[in-house]
């Protein structure tokens, strides 16, 4: 089991390779629009890759790169920052590789698109025109959505689930924390960002306490009953932190349903849990881009046609990553780099007037519940109606009752596909 599983694994953390080699390997050799102008909004994994598939596709297509940001913090492994395990200069890239491939990076913020003119407003008054746009907005916090929590909340009762301040806030309230305290993480329902990262983090943070403040507790309200990687999660908890970490799930009473900031009181529909540390997680939805754009509906997020990324909602706009209704796709950064890739493949061929090819999307998952001991998710996914359904037999999750040692090789690829991905990505 072992040897095959170390197998698949390392297979699983070259895919990323090999999918990027197959996404740029389309023909290219008379561009109906050579010179089209191509604008991506949104420099995470999915814009950044995209970006750069793009001009390694057709170097002469005028790629420009709306980000507002000149750094780019990573989310995978920032919970091993809020544990004090990492620092946050880890999870940082620039974007001066991608612009040396030829990609315009623009330090802005997208204010506004008018679909009709094809043109992306910018926070300078200047405008971008384009003739096809893509979209990679990931996700904003739905502070209209948990009542008490807004941003000022935030400030207070952290949600981390942007990499940065918020990240290095929590962490320093971990640090502040008296011995014997505890610590209440909120989980909102899905769909939201990476779902399994909640239950690292309560992982992640009882390592931490458990080394520094061995009397505390965290506390785990969840507005589900069920979650990804369950089993795994709970044999580790169990074996790692004893009671240390305990979940209130949706039907005992775990779905937060409003917060008081001033008091750090956390309140569900069974009564109120005070904190001495709250990370509170709210609802989501695609980036504020998206909705301006007019590409998301009423839930918040973005309907595409899986098989060209194609906004339902308005012509000629493409949307990546964890903005969009993808089905079984997971909302990753492994995901939306597949997804970035992809989508510059489709983007080309429609600019050169040849029928796209079917994408294939790879999502990979690892989670980290204490240093040297991980475990995945894999699986590949294709279009099927209007999101991406999984591949027959390509899923992979890993055994519940594997040994150590395959824990912690599983923990060395983890390493290895974060390096991989973001020197794929950033350079």
């Amino acid at each position: 089991m072992d040897a095959l599983r170390l197998k698949t694994t390392r297979r699983n953390v070259l895919r990323g390779v090999a999918a990027a080699t197959a996404s740029l390997a389309l023909p290219c050799p008379s561009f109906a629009q050579a010179g089209a102008r191509v604008v991506v909004i949104g420099g995470g994994f999915g814009g950044a890759a995209c970006a750069r598939a793009l001009r390694k596709i057709n170097p002469k297509l005028q790629v420009t790169l709306v980000e507002a940001n000149r750094t780019f913090t990573a989310c995978p492994f920032s919970n091993e920052v809020i544990a004090g395990l990492r620092e946050i200069d880890a999870q940082q890239f620039g974007y001066e590789k991608i612009a040396s491939l030829g990609v315009t990076i623009v330090v802005q913020s997208a204010t506004k698109v008018d679909p009709q003119a094809r043109t992306v407003g910018l926070a300078d008054g200047t405008s971008l025109p384009y003739d096809r746009l893509v979209l990679a907005p990931g996700i904003d916090m739905r502070f209209d959505a948990l009542p008490g929590y807004d941003e000022a909340a935030a400030e207070k009762m952290p949600h981390a689930w942007k990499a940065g301040e918020q990240t290095l806030l929590l962490r320093r309230q971990l640090e502040a924390m008296e011995d014997g305290g505890t610590v209440v993480l909120a989980v909102p329902a899905t769909p939201y960002r990476c779902p399994p990262a909640p239950y690292e983090r309560a992982s992640l943070i009882a390592h931490y306490l458990k080394a520094k403040k061995p009397r505390s507790k965290i506390l785990v309200l969840d507005a589900k009953d069920t979650f990804s990687q369950q089993r795994l999660f709970e044999k580790a908890w169990k074996e790692f932190y004893g009671d240390m970490i305990e979940r209130i799930p949706l039907s005992q009473g775990g779905r937060v349903v409003s917060v008081e900031a001033a008091s750090n009181t956390l309140v569900t529909d069974f009564g109120n849990h005070d904190a001495q540390v709250a990370n509170v997680i709210p609802p989501q939805r695609a980036g504020n881009i998206a909705k301006i754009a007019g590409a998301a509906d009423n839930t918040g997020w973005c309907p595409i046609d899986a098989a060209t990324f194609a906004s339902k909602l308005v012509p000629n706009i493409h949307v990546i990553g964890d903005a969009v209704i993808g089905g079984n796709a997971p909302k990753s950064a492994s995901s939306s780099a597949s997804e970035g890739k992809a989508c510059a493949a489709v983007v080309a061929s429609l600019i050169a007037g040849t029928p796209p090819e079917r994408p294939t999307i790879e999502g990979t998952c690892y989670n980290i519940v204490a240093p040297g001991y991980a475990f995945s998710q894999s699986g590949n996914y294709q279009p099927r109606d209007d999101i991406f359904v999984e591949v027959m037999g390509s899923g992979f999750t890993s055994p519940v009752n594997a040994q150590n040692d395959l824990r912690q090789r599983e923990a060395d690829q983890a390493k290895t596909w974060f390096k991989t991905i973001t020197v794929e990505t950033f350079g």
